[in-house]
């Protein structure tokens, strides 16, 4: 079991952030959650990897990644936490452009069409990045089977995953924070 409560800390103390900033959905927001902070130290990927490998449980997912840069450090704790625990688990990369040459592909890593992954994201707010990564994870062959963020700010992320029939599940959501969703 991973310690929410040192990761719930570590957010506090790091990432969480007050003041006026626009988010990449174009949102206003009087608050920032610079995952980044977290997802790129030790101490925060391996709680980051070994929450999100709780959430993922056991059944048929075999891989997980989401949109380059940004799912990158998540997918890299997940992976390597369950190789730490012995479970087998491949990563993959989702790229905004195909790099031009090579395999030429949108997808990156050890997956092949048909096989069942899961989306991961740093922080899910209206979810646009998520849903690319599963555009072009689907376009691959690919099935989603869901997304897992961090943090949901609890702002329209999950209702559309749920119109693609793709549920969310989240670490933790701005409520465990103390934080009132925008429109709540």
């Amino acid at each position: 079991m991973y310690d929410r409560h040192a990761l719930m800390a570590l957010v506090r103390q790091r990432a969480l952030k007050f003041g006026d900033f626009t988010l990449a959905s174009g949102k206003k927001a009087s608050f920032y959650l610079d995952m980044k902070q977290i997802t790129l130290s030790s101490e925060g990927a391996r709680l980051v990897g070994e929450g999100i490998l709780e959430l993922l449980g056991s059944g048929p997912v075999v891989a997980v990644g989401g949109m380059s840069i940004g799912a990158d450090p998540i997918t890299a704790a997940v992976i390597t936490m369950a190789g730490v625990q012995g479970k087998p688990l491949a990563g993959f990369l989702v790229r905004k452009e195909p790099k031009g040459h090579g395999t030429n592909r949108f997808i990156e890593g050890p997956v092949e069409p048909g096989q069942s992954v899961v989306i991961v994201e740093d922080v899910v707010t209206t979810g646009g990045s998520s849903l690319l990564a599963i555009d072009r994870a689907v376009e691959f062959g690919l099935k989603v089977e869901r997304v897992i963020t961090i943090i949901d700010r609890l702002e329209g992320g999950a209702a559309a995953f749920a119109a693609r029939g793709i549920p969310l599940a989240s670490l933790f959501t701005v409520r465990d924070f103390g934080i009132v969703p925008a429109g709540a």
